[in-house]
């Protein structure tokens, strides 16, 4: 079961890229389908945001285990991915994530130092 996530957050398409991020996005949705076949993440749920004004235009979420989410997140195939979107929209940033036992062992964390801290 997933105890961890990374969160792939994007923005607007750079002016005149757009077959570019187009291109750009089916390869990284081609690339996690390859990861969640091989068994290096559980799943990953690509959405898009309708517009609203700030710099988040949509945003990947991968699930699974810590140590294999952060052995694909440093595979030179997930850097290329991401040198190559900063290329074609802005605001690319990847985030780690806490789900499951991760995330409850973080609140439970949290409720002892917020005691601590009175």
């Amino acid at each position: 079961m997933a105890n961890a996530a990374l969160f792939i957050g994007y923005g607007p398409v750079v002016p005149g890229r757009a077959q570019q991020a187009l291109q750009v996005f089916s390869e990284a949705v081609q690339y996690y389908g390859r990861l969640q076949q091989q068994g290096q993440i559980e799943s990953f749920e690509p959405v898009f945001l309708e517009p609203h004004g700030g710099d988040l235009s949509g945003f990947i979420l991968l699930r699974g285990d810590r140590d294999k989410l952060n052995s694909a997140r440093y595979s030179e195939e997930f850097l290329r991915l991401t040198n190559r979107a900063t290329l074609v929209v802005q605001n690319v940033g990847v985030v780690s994530a806490f789900e499951g036992e991760e995330q409850n062992r973080l609140f439970q964390d949290f409720q002892r130092q917020a005691a601590e801290l009175g």
